[in-house]
């Protein structure tokens, strides 16, 4: 929105952070209201508050919110709201993995300025370490937000499913309904628990059939 020019010289405004573009608001728990930056970086795109709100009471329900005994694995981090998200209220784990050296070091700064012990920042490719966490404890949620039009959803979720405790859920963010009748072939293997819109942008939890599910 434009402004109209006064004919008073003000002092000059402060410049912008470099490479700041906007923040999001984590929306629950004990940082609730905390600002996280959200960076001008390419592909960065955080998850809206409201569907945010709307995908952590789903979880409470699914979780009977009982936070403090979930371990959590947030793929794709990028400003890493929703594994902070988690953590603020009460994850007992929460393992980020971004590749962009630049967001990475903010999700470094987040967790110091938080205090954010139970979170743990891999840097690298999300295929590799998929695969390579497969070994470690299972995670109960696993975020999926990846680019959109690059297929890492086909790429990535066949990884997802070793990663999962009993009962465990993937939190999957889209340009592409799952529900349509044209399903993609990964989809085979996964339960749709819930799942919703907003805009442009579908979103769903999802279940592998080989574990045990958890009523929606």
């Amino acid at each position: 929105m434009s402004k109209k020019h006064s004919s008073k010289a003000g002092p000059k405004p402060a410049p912008a952070r470099a490479g700041v573009a906007n923040q999001v608001r984590i929306i629950g728990g004990q940082w609730k209201r905390t600002p996280l930056p959200v960076l001008a970086a390419e592909g960065l795109r955080p998850t809206p508050d409201r569907v945010r709100e709307t995908v952590f009471n789903w979880l409470n329900h699914l979780f009977d919110a009982h936070w403090t005994s979930l371990h959590c694995l947030d793929l794709f981090a990028g400003t890493g709201v929703l594994g902070f998200e988690a953590a603020s209220r009460g994850a007992a784990r929460v393992v980020c993995v971004e590749n962009n050296p630049v967001v990475l070091r903010q999700l470094e700064v987040n967790k110091e300025k938080l205090h954010a012990e139970q979170i743990s920042i891999l840097r690298g490719d999300v295929l590799f370490h998929a695969q390579r966490l497969a070994g470690s404890s299972p995670f109960h949620l696993i975020f999926l937000d990846p680019p959109y039009h690059a297929d890492w959803l086909a790429k990535a979720m066949p990884l997802c499913a070793p990663l999962l405790a009993q009962g465990g859920v993937v939190y999957v963010e889209s340009e592409l309904c799952l529900l349509d009748e044209i399903a993609p072939k990964w989809l085979e293997d996964w339960h749709i628990v819930r799942a919703d819109r907003a805009g442009a942008m579908f979103y769903h939890l999802l279940q592998s059939k080989k574990t045990h599910q958890i009523e929606a």
